[in-house]
């Protein structure tokens, strides 16, 4: 059995301290960047260690040297232990990709939570993350050292990178792609050469594409070799295709940008596509602006989308609009609006009345 973000936070916030974690699941996945804003959510400072980068126990558990006072051998502290005595969250990535010697370390560690005689801080936790498949290079794991753990299958849905994209600042485009065709937000084997040098998509590369192409308003053919390299070119392909079929804005062009130079575009898309865009907005405005000018500017282009909605008889996509904002899903978008544009509440309250 597998679970999901939501169900791996429950796994986190009910198991006890003292009980150590490991989760499965493929790469790029994002199993480490969820351990790490979940933790430091907490006030936890999240320690990561690449377990498959040390060549030697003495990476992990800190140099030997001489006590003057008693003659005998001690160990330095390595650079990641807690000297402050708080609780940390140490998290072993990469754990069946270590060094059988440096596996041997880890057995301590989770059984005693101790290194080379020193305890970890009261109330520290232990969490490790394996690669498990075929096409990776691995390291058998010791019976005795899996047993010190809670496994769990980590597979997060598509909904779960959605939701997260939206409030990381993904460019809209690739969430409206995953969200029409789901089959390209994860790897798939299938369509790897031998040597694991075709590149396949993943939830990382995603993020990576986004960084790429969010400061473009229109992809042309010079960004497909650049995007071959991140995501491959089945998935380039696709993405280029269903961009040239909707040709949607994104949502920081509508909202960020200059509105008639979009409002083109949105006349010639279909009611269901406008209602993606509905969405897309919202989703935009939840995450929240800093600066005042960019409020300002958001408010406006709001305002001027609803009033092109009306003045194109789309009055279902206005329908659904209101009811977006009506929606629990988005609580500080009905804030932001209420509060940066009282013109857009007044129409959407003047077009429930008329209703």
């Amino acid at each position: 059995m597998t679970v999901n973000t939501e169900e791996l936070y429950f796994i986190l916030e009910n198991t006890p301290a003292e009980q150590n974690i490991m989760l499965v699941g493929k790469h790029g996945i994002g199993k480490s960047r969820i351990l790490e804003e979940y933790y430091s959510r907490k006030g936890f400072k999240v320690v990561t260690l690449f377990l498959g980068q040390m060549s030697d126990p003495g990476d992990l558990i800190g140099l030997p040297e001489k006590d003057e006072k008693t003659g005998k051998t001690d160990f330095l502290l390595p650079y990641w232990f807690p000297t402050d005595r708080k609780p940390v969250v140490l998290f072993l990535d990469e754990l069946n990709r270590a060094r059988p010697e440096v596996l041997q370390t880890i057995m301590d560690l989770t059984l005693n939570r101790k290194l080379a005689g020193k305890a970890l801080p009261l109330g520290s936790r232990i969490i490790s993350a394996v690669n498990n498949g075929n096409e990776y290079q691995l390291t058998d794991l010791d019976p005795a050292l899996v047993s010190r753990f809670n496994i769990y299958e980590f597979a997060p849905s598509v909904e779960n990178w959605l939701d997260w994209a939206n409030k990381s600042g993904i460019d809209s485009r690739i969430i409206d792609f995953i969200g029409e065709n789901p089959e390209f937000l994860d790897s798939d084997a299938s369509y790897e050469d031998a040597a694991n040098l075709e590149r396949s998509p993943d939830r990382r590369s995603w993020e990576r594409t986004s960084d790429v192409i969010k400061k473009f308003s229109e992809l042309t053919d010079l960004h497909k070799p650049i995007l071959t390299g991140i995501i491959g070119s089945r998935a380039t392909s696709s993405f280029f295709r269903f961009l040239k079929e909707h040709d949607i804005p994104s949502a920081s062009q509508i909202l960020c940008g200059d509105f008639s130079s979009v409002s083109g575009k949105l006349l010639k898309l279909s009611v269901p596509i406008l209602g993606t865009v509905n969405t897309s907005l919202f989703k935009f405005m939840e995450k929240g602006f800093e600066k005042e000018e960019e409020k300002k500017l958001v408010s406006k282009n709001i305002c001027e989308y609803f009033d092109f909605l009306g003045q194109n008889q789309q009055r279902e996509v206005q329908s659904h609009f209101i009811n977006l904002c009506n929606a629990e899903s988005f609580p500080d978008t009905l804030v932001f609006i209420s509060k940066e544009s009282p013109a857009l509440y007044r129409k959407m309250t003047d077009f429930i009345m008329d209703s």
